[in-house]
């Protein structure tokens, strides 16, 4: 292969419209803007989100309410009720709810919340508790350690 007989694909390649060379050229007189208006001016530019004057639809609509706080932390949520996979009287740890796929990862701290019933007495770790969720291990004998943000290896 040559370069000299490399060419594009037959219909790829499209000259462009010169407009305003005289009717015979079919793009005469108006250059294929219509007669009178806004659009047939120079210097239009369309803005995005322009309407015709009417009120826009993003002014129209109420403003997005609130703000989203960058500094909140995301716990991965595991209920009192999830426990019961484990054994009586066992230490849960991250690791072990990790193991268990109570967890999807060790990225985010780890909250148990009250949803559910424990029925037997169990040590649990994790970063977070909410206080029906201690209450609920402690009321069925079991101990509740907050490990807060340590450093895991991920």
């Amino acid at each position: 292969m040559r370069q000299n007989l490399l060419a594009p694909a037959r219909g790829s390649k499209k000259d462009r419209k010169r407009v305003g060379r005289g009717d015979g050229s079919g793009h005469g007189s108006y250059s294929g803007r219509g007669c009178k208006g806004q659009k047939s001016r120079a210097g239009f530019a369309d803005k995005r989100g322009f309407e015709g004057g009417q009120l826009p639809l993003v002014k129209r609509l109420p403003g997005k309410r609130g703000f989203t706080n960058i500094f909140r932390t995301e716990y991965s949520i595991v209920n009192v009720g999830q426990l019961n996979c484990f054994v009586a009287g066992g230490e849960v740890a991250v690791e072990n709810l990790l193991a268990a796929g109570l967890v999807e990862s060790l990225q985010r701290p780890v909250k148990v919340l009250a949803g559910g019933d424990i029925q037997h007495p169990l040590i649990v770790k994790a970063d977070r508790f909410s206080s029906a969720a201690k209450a609920k291990i402690e009321a069925v004998g079991g101990k509740v350690e907050e490990i807060g943000n340590v450093a895991r290896a991920v």
